[in-house]
């Protein structure tokens, strides 16, 4: 006689091909979802290279798919492995589905690529949809102009996938902020499966930092994530720096993992060399740097933002432009609504333009003035909304192995 397993399994998967923003949102939702439940597990599939670098909260795990990464041109190559990227993608693909078969998931979440890379989770999406597993897309609050992302989505054929298998759409924002299905022709019975969360609240992190400027208030902290398209962004607040002598305010760079490791070089050279700035290359508890800081430049990626909002920091966002219009269309309606301040890189980054913006840093008034309810409401509405899901799965208990050939015989 089958019985019902007591403890619940969900299953995130992120593509992970660059950066750190997908596992990190993936990561907080999980472990917002463990300290809610502890009768629940959760395991996140990912390709990035560094996530053993995080800690993971009890009943969290992650299996670790091989690594690959976007080219300028847009091509994909692997990351560490020298071989195919066919073969690549064909063991993620192979690594995903069997990861979800013997897991068997009470609620699968997807991170903002409807079909995975290159397609690479669409199978494992049709193998849980006849398993009778809840299907979650999540979307960041902003993916990339409309004229952009309709041709992207219908060259993946994203839509068969948006109205036949997911049973729900998350969108981890507002749309009084952004709505990132605005202006595409979408039917209407994707909207009615779609729900706008609010932002994914960041918390404290235990334990002191390693950065140098620990405790060292005030400063202003210099963060472009994982430092792979960062570069710019860093040199243009050095330069500043290298330029105005009485810069009112320290500097805490903290460069990224991805940065170019000559460029890494480089800008620690330069910074060592200026009395009122530190650079640092890397550290996975960024939020004990962001709690001390007077205000924060940064990108404006989604996690930043988040971590902006969630601290209350005066920012000054830098969006990048390419190859998505993501950053500075998230940045240019915060400003509208006046959660912070943006400076556009015009590729001249004349730096006295760069220095004036630092100094009104410490004069803008803080996210907080500005109220927009629900705003922070995301982890909140994310363990709601996976609650009433995982109830809805809750069904005997199938066999680890041999269940998937039986149903698919008998069915």
């Amino acid at each position: 006689m089958a019985t019902r397993r007591q403890h619940k399994r969900i299953l995130i998967y992120s593509h992970d091909t660059f950066g750190l923003g997908h596992l990190r949102r993936c990561r907080t939702i999980a472990h917002s979802l463990v300290d809610i439940n502890r009768e629940l597990s959760v395991l996140i599939l990912s390709g990035s290279p560094i996530i053993g670098s995080f800690d993971f909260r009890a009943r969290v795990d992650f299996v670790r798919i091989p690594g690959v990464i976007k080219l300028r041109n847009g091509e994909y190559t692997s990351l560490n492995l020298h071989i195919d990227i066919e073969e690549t993608l064909a063991m993620r693909a192979s690594i995903i589905r069997h990861t979800a078969e013997i897991f068997d998931p009470d609620l699968f979440i997807v991170d903002k690529e409807p079909l995975g890379l290159r397609g690479e989770v669409k199978d494992t999406l049709e193998m849980l949809k006849q398993r009778g597993t809840p299907l979650v897309l999540g979307l960041r609050d902003v993916m990339d102009e409309p004229a952009l992302l309709a041709p992207e989505w219908e060259r993946k054929n994203v839509l068969p996938a948006l109205e036949h298998l997911y049973d729900e759409l998350w969108v981890y924002g507002l749309p009084q902020v952004c709505d990132p299905l605005d202006g595409l022709d979408l039917p209407a019975s994707i909207g009615r499966k779609t729900t706008f969360t609010g932002y994914l609240r960041r918390a404290p992190v235990s334990g002191a930092a390693s950065g140098p400027a620990g405790g060292r208030a005030p400063y202003i902290l210099v963060t472009p994530g994982g430092g792979g398209d960062g570069e710019a962004l860093v040199d243009w607040v050095l330069r500043a720096y290298e330029s105005e002598g009485r810069m009112p305010h320290r500097a805490l760079i903290v460069l990224g993992p991805f940065m170019n490791q000559d460029r890494q070089a480089e800008f620690q050279a330069r910074a060592a060399k200026l009395r009122r700035v530190e650079a640092i290359g890397f550290d996975a508890r960024l939020e004990s740097l962001i709690e001390p800081a007077l205000g924060m430049v940064a990108m404006g990626g989604y996690n930043t933002f988040c971590e902006i909002l969630s601290f209350d920091k005066r920012a000054l966002i830098v969006p990048r432009q390419a190859p998505r219009r993501e950053q500075l269309i998230r940045a240019s309606r915060a400003q509208e609504l006046g959660l912070c301040s943006m400076l556009v890189d015009d590729e001249v980054r004349d730096a006295g333009q760069m220095a004036t913006a630092l100094r009104r840093l410490a004069q803008q008034q803080p996210p907080s003035d500005i109220v927009v309810p629900g705003l922070l409401d995301g982890l909140d509405s994310v363990n709601r909304l996976a609650a009433r899901l995982l109830e809805r799965r809750a069904e005997p208990v199938r066999s680890r192995f041999g269940w998937w050939r039986g149903r698919r015989a008998s069915a």
